[in-house]
């Protein structure tokens, strides 16, 4: 094992000049403060050090790279070159880390009946926010009557990306992520439960690494068969993370990542007669003629979404900073200058 083949780059060497006297780690599993880290020595069991426990301190997940002390301490979390994260469910306001250190995010949909293109701009529009290259796997190709069609709607929703069916059980289709993905580069698996995304990862490690229970049979939902986050390193070159289902996806903020994702409503906006067009009751309004009324409803639902969730981040921040200058205040009249 060298430190290239699990995903190491200049990024992170620049970093570990600030930790002499540790190596570098990457974490493959995480069960809450014990950890299972590679090295280039092998796999060896780590723990945090008492220093990440303070307070701003990175806390590590799978998939982070870490400064590593003799003896299996972990000394500190480097910084993240890329981050999947959606919103807390529920009214917080605080972000949910999904995954780290991405370079490829393959979203998984089944054919049976999971298919669903509003959930897929959502994934589409996360992967854009944190500088991850999407790809769209339609899984469960063996059970649809048309999947090339599938597929072809699928484009639609997202110029450029790759699309492609597969069928895990088969076995067919399993190829062409191979020639996605290079040597050295990490891509996680999500989606929801029961799309099968467990028997990917059995069919691509080769062995049953994941536990697979079947969906039920009037809605094809499954139940969350992966409970953690591990790293696989594939036969192929490319490391393979699974992530739990995932039901819920709200956004943090991102309204140009979702200008990004609708990227064909922006550009038939080119031609409407006025150019603050609001593509609402307009004459001459070209989006609403040429965007099918479905995607343009979910455009605009996900950039109220998206304002609203990047209003509450910024208003959290000027509280954060207005109790920061109380404090200040408050010890300045504490500890008045001496004339």
């Amino acid at each position: 094992m060298t430190l290239s083949s699990i995903g190491w780059s200049d990024r992170f060497a620049r970093q570990m000049i600030q930790f002499p006297g540790c190596i570098p780690a990457r974490v493959s599993q995480s069960h809450r403060d014990h950890y299972l880290v590679w090295t280039e020595a092998g796999e060896q069991a780590a723990s945090p050090a008492g220093k990440l426990r303070e307070k701003g301190q990175l806390w590590p997940t799978t998939g982070d790279w870490v400064a590593l002390r003799e003896g299996g301490a972990i000394e500190a979390v480097l910084d993240r070159a890329t981050v999947l994260e959606r919103k807390q469910p529920g009214r917080t306001s605080r972000e949910q880390i999904l995954a780290v250190n991405l370079d490829v995010l393959l979203v998984v949909t089944g054919l049976d009946h999971d298919f669903n293109p509003r959930r897929l701009e959502r994934y589409l529009i996360l992967a854009q926010e944190g500088g991850i290259r999407p790809v769209l796997v339609l899984n469960k190709a063996d059970l649809h009557d048309n999947p090339a069609a599938v597929v072809r709607e699928a484009r639609s929703l997202a110029s450029g990306i790759p699309v492609f069916a597969m069928s895990a059980t088969e076995g067919w289709g399993m190829e062409d992520l191979h020639e996605l993905i290079g040597a050295g580069e990490t891509a996680a698996l999500a989606g929801s439960s029961g799309t099968g995304k467990s028997t990917i990862v059995n069919r691509l490690t080769g062995q049953a690494a994941q536990a697979t229970q079947p969906v039920r049979e009037h809605d094809s939902r499954g139940r969350h068969t992966t409970t953690h986050r591990e790293l696989f390193l594939l036969d192929h070159g490319w490391l393979l993370m699974d992530l739990p289902g995932i039901r819920e996806l709200q956004l943090l903020g991102g309204v140009e990542s979702v200008e990004e994702v609708f990227a064909d409503i922006r550009s038939v906006a080119e031609r409407c007669r006025f150019r603050d067009c609001q593509h609402d009751a307009e004459p001459g309004c070209m989006v609403r003629q040429e965007i099918d009324p479905a995607r343009l409803a979910a455009w605009r639902k996900l950039r109220r979404e998206a304002d609203h969730a990047q209003r509450q981040v910024d208003l959290g921040a000027a509280l954060i900073e207005k109790q920061r200058w109380k404090a200040i205040h408050k010890a300045m009249r504490k500890f008045p200058r001496q004339g």
